[in-house]
This record gives C-alpha cells, structure tokens and sequence, in this order.
C-alpha cells in the first residue's frame, strides 16, 4: 500500500465500531498468491487496532478449515461480532479491494448498508444459500455485486457468499463455465451474470431457490 493510500485507510478505519477478525488460509506450496495474501491483510490490519489476523494454513489446520468450509487458497474469511459468511478466494486486489474494505467495516457495525425494503426480502429467506460470485481484478462491475452478496450474509445467517478469483481458480471458473464477469452460482446449481441493481439481485437469488427447489420436487 502507498503512503496515501494508508492515510486514506486510517481516516475510514474511525468508523470500525467492534473488533474485526481476518482469518486467513495459505498453504506453503503451489499457491502462487499466498504470500500476497498474507502482506495484504497484514499491512490493512496495522492500521487499526481494532483489526486482527490470524493466519493458518490449509493442510496442517484442517479442522479449522473443515469447521470454516475452507477448501481452497489463498482464502479469507472477515468476522465481526459474529462468523458472518463473508469470504474471498483470491487476493481482492485491483477493484476488489475496496469491496474488502467496505466487507471490513460493515462486519464492524454487524450491519450492511442495502436499503430496507432489500433487507426484509434478504432475512425472508429460510434455507440455506451458498453464493458464488466469480470476479477478475480488472472488472470494474464485479466489486458492486459482491458488496451485494457479503451484504446478505450479514443480514442472513443462512447465507454465505464467496468472492472466487477467476484468474486465480481456472478449474472452477471451468466448471461453471464463466465466459464472462460477474457471475453468480446460487447453491451449486443455478446461476445468473451481469452487474444488476441490489434489489433484483436479491430477486433473482430468491427466483433461483425457488426454481432449484422445483427441480428436487419432480
């Protein structure tokens, strides 16, 4: 981080009201961007106390990896108050790292910033929703929508929500066939692109458990 940058960090760091956990998982061979990882959240911590890091590796820390669902690196997990299902898979650099700082003091007020009438569809919610949102350092669209899906996880424990690196996870990126950024996999089984508005994002998520729980119905 540039000088100014931290300066700048410092100023939006007076607004973390509890503490802030960043739990980090490396692995010391055949991560490429571990290392990046592990300065990263080390150097944003150091600009508050009211941050801290705890760093573990993903083979000899399994069981916390396991009881975090942790299954690929580098990963970090940001906590408040509570284990909120904020996660990022690869380093949130380029645009995404003002989606991390935001994720960051959001976790520290326990609150997310949608608007109310987002809110009360989010916490409607009553079954459990993993969200996958593939992103890649250069697209200017993507930080929005992951704001959007950490933002739900805080107002919904059952949800979780990942940032994945596509650059970073290619054999998943494959899988679920992303052509193009943001894209967005609702519980492994439906899926939807493109930077919409918070309130039609949650629609369509809403619209994709619905269609997914059709499909288990036949």
């Amino acid at each position: 981080l540039k000088e100014r940058d931290k300066r700048l960090l410092e100023r939006k760091f007076a607004q973390l009201r509890d503490d802030v956990r960043l739990i980090v998982f490396i692995q010391e061979s055949g991560c490429q961007y571990c290392r990046e990882m592990v300065e990263l959240v080390e150097e944003t911590a150091s600009l508050s106390e009211k941050i801290s890091t705890e760093i573990y590796d993903l083979q000899s820390d399994r069981a916390l990896a396991e009881k975090w669902k942790v299954d690929k690196v580098p990963a970090v997990l940001i906590f408040g108050r509570e284990e909120y299902g904020i996660r990022f898979f690869g380093l949130p650099s380029g645009y995404e790292f003002t989606a991390f700082i935001d994720d960051l003091i959001d976790a520290s007020k326990g609150m997310s910033r949608l608007q109310p009438q987002v809110k009360e569809k989010v916490r409607s919610i009553a079954e459990p929703v993993y969200l996958q949102v593939f992103v890649t350092p250069t697209c200017p669209y993507c930080p929005r929508i992951v704001r959007v899906a950490h933002q739900m996880a805080i107002e919904n424990r059952n949800i979780t929500a990942d940032m994945v690196e596509a650059l970073e996870f290619p054999n998943l990126a494959s899988k679920y066939q992303v052509m193009a950024v943001p894209k967005i996999i609702v519980n492994d089984a439906a899926a939807f692109e493109g930077a919409v508005p918070d309130h039609a994002f949650v629609e369509y998520v809403i619209l994709a458990l619905k269609e997914i729980s059709r499909l288990k119905s036949r």
